[in-house]
């Protein structure tokens, strides 16, 4: 019978791969004996990272990259194309925020360093479109690939504080959606595009702004855990299922859709 989860042999470049949920989404991956690209900034992480899973009996490799670079994305694709001569999926998992772009509870409005916030638009939206329009290039030469963006809860509900993230998550949904329709319609169904949004996931952003130094709760990170029904925070390895699932044929007929894994987060109302 045939497996509609197969990921195997997949060429699957990840941005952002050096991060907490984008490691534990390349060593899954690499498991499901994927090929797996971490794209990154930071070289000693990646690197490391790699060595794991060969170590564990996986394929992977590790280029430096910036999103914001199309010079450097390109050169990563060439790379990518001359050790595995296709790009299967791009997983667009780069990003963050900046405080400037955030306002704090005894702040206001006008406190938003409209610098930082552009930052923060470009490192998440245009960080979201750059290497789109790069990677989906041998995609459409192959007729055949699939695209997951990372949204984020802050795109379907404005939360206090993350005025710059919120607006570039925002941005990415709609990116999406409207992407879903460019490819199909003009480069056939076999391309996809789709998205998903985590809940609240301990990573090195937030951590901070939801633990205390001890491991107890903020009260933001209380805040966050009252909204879950679930009553946790989400592990990273809990994005895993739902990524496999959208990059395999296991979702052939699904695109322009935003994957909710957030324990209930969204759909909490008191």
């Amino acid at each position: 019978m045939k497996n509609l989860f197969n990921v195997k042999d997949q060429v699957v470049v990840i941005t952002g791969g050096t991060g907490v949920l984008g490691r534990a989404i390349a060593s899954h991956l690499a498991e499901e004996e994927a090929k797996v690209v971490i794209l990154g900034r930071k070289a000693e992480v990646g690197n490391a990272i790699v060595e794991e899973i060969k170590k564990n009996g996986g394929e992977a490799m590790f280029l430096t990259t910036d999103v914001m670079n199309r010079e450097i994305l390109e050169q990563n694709l060439a790379d990518i194309l001359t050790a595995y001569g296709r790009v299967d999926a791009l997983l667009n998992a780069a990003g963050g925020n900046m405080p400037g772009a955030t306002i704090s509870p005894d702040g206001n409005f006008f406190d938003l360093k409209i610098e930082e916030f552009q930052r923060v638009l470009e490192l998440n939206l245009v960080g979201t479109v750059l290497p789109t329009q790069v990677f989906l290039k041998p995609m459409v030469e192959q007729k055949k690939g699939t695209i997951v963006n990372f949204s984020s809860m802050a795109a379907f509900r404005p939360m206090t504080r993350v005025c710059g993230y919120a607006s570039a998550k925002a941005g990415i949904s709609n990116f999406t959606a409207y992407m879903a329709t460019e490819v199909a319609k003009k480069f056939g169904e076999g391309i996809r595009i789709n998205a998903i949004a985590p809940g609240f996931f301990l990573t090195e952003q937030n951590r901070s702004l939801l633990t205390n130094p001890d491991g107890t709760y903020t009260q933001r990170g209380q805040d966050v855990i009252r909204q879950t029904p679930f009553g946790r925070m989400g592990r990273a390895e809990e994005l895993c299922g739902t990524i496999q699932y959208l990059i395999s044929e296991a979702s052939s007929f699904v695109t322009g859709t935003v994957a909710v894994v957030d324990g209930g987060f969204n759909v909490f109302a008191m």
